[in-house]
């Protein structure tokens, strides 16, 4: 079962917590037993998991990644100016599989489900799959 949902980012770098409405999409799915796989279709974006009780956790990642992937040195950027957004996307992927057990999603207590954008402020799209055992 393939369902989707539109995430808007503010900044151009920016860590969005998509938790409840996987857990939505994953209640009325009403799969039991099976896989979930959250992904997003962009060359300057992706999909992680991590602690997000502490907001400094995301902001830590976020500015991780700006020391070691800085704006305006790549090839790329000649083109249009977001090479670093493309090559935070590619470390941290599209996409995340995440097992459903007893109807839930089996993350660990600190675990939230987020999408990164780093090329905004845009409108992305966030595909979620479900696959019953």
């Amino acid at each position: 079962m393939l369902f989707s949902f539109t995430v808007e980012s503010e900044k151009r770098n920016q860590i969005i917590d998509i938790t409840k409405k996987v857990n939505e999409i994953v209640k009325q799915s009403k799969v039991k037993e099976g896989i979930c796989v959250v992904y997003v279709p962009h060359a300057t974006a992706g999909i992680l998991i991590n602690e997000n009780w502490d907001p400094n956790v995301m902001l830590d990642i976020l500015d991780m990644l700006e020391k070691i992937i800085p704006r305006g040195v790549w090839r790329h950027d000649k083109v249009d100016g977001n090479g670093d957004a493309h090559i935070k996307a590619a470390l941290v992927g599209p996409s995340e599989t995440i097992i459903i057990r007893e109807g839930r999603l089996l993350l660990g207590r600190w675990q939230d489900i987020m999408l990164a954008d780093f090329d905004g402020p845009r409108r992305r799209t966030v595909y979620v799959e479900i696959i019953s055992k």
